[in-house]
């Protein structure tokens, strides 16, 4: 016998309830991490929304986690900060991350990447620093042109289609491949000339 899967009615206030649920966890993160005196900068799909948000065309793509950038001879006070407001830190796969609450999985969880390091050590650039970053709405959150390099850097399948989502606002054009260093500008041409894959 097969037992028969469970699914619960989806609705525009629940859509909208867990898209406000993910964007509180960011702002408290960046809030703690502020007033406990720690650079940051939100990194990953909420801050591709937050520069689409600020395009006034389009409200970006949902995201389960917060990525967050911080230098790692911060990861101390950083901690304490994330503690202090309930998140529980663990060391999964090799991420530090802050779950949100005591049955918090990692997927829904604030990930830490360190600034000024390889994500992986085959990547062609490290993280930017936390310097790259300004104010996006709720939060700190890296700049648009680090923003993008960063995703060029990670070049996973969700990193392309963020990329191409700042494309179709108009945040990024063919122009900035003039910005960018060899391989990346090639990834973005790439990106440009293929954009259904």
């Amino acid at each position: 016998m097969t037992q028969a899967n469970t699914y619960f009615p989806v609705t525009v206030e629940a859509l909208e309830r867990e898209v406000e649920r993910i964007r509180d966890r960011a702002r408290r993160a960046a809030r703690a991490l502020a007033e406990g005196g720690v650079a940051y900068a939100v990194v990953g799909g909420n801050a591709v929304a937050s520069w689409i948000l600020r395009s006034g065309k389009g409200s970006g793509r949902n995201t389960r986690d917060v990525d967050i950038l911080i230098r790692r001879e911060d990861f101390g006070a950083a901690k304490a900060a994330l503690e202090a407001r309930g998140f529980r830190h663990e060391h999964v796969f090799g991420v530090d991350v802050f779950l949100d609450g005591t049955d918090a999985p990692p997927s829904e969880s604030v990930h830490l990447i360190y600034a000024n390091e390889k994500v992986k050590n085959d990547y062609p650039a490290p993280s930017p620093d936390v310097s790259e970053s300004e104010e996006v709405g709720d939060f700190r959150a890296l700049s648009l042109e680090s923003l993008v390099r960063m995703k060029l850097t990670s070049y996973r399948r969700k990193d392309q289609v963020h990329v191409l989502d700042l494309v179709e606002v108009g945040l990024v054009d063919q122009s900035w491949t003039a910005r960018l260093p060899g391989e990346l500008a090639a990834r973005l041409q790439h990106l440009l000339d293929t954009p259904d894959g």
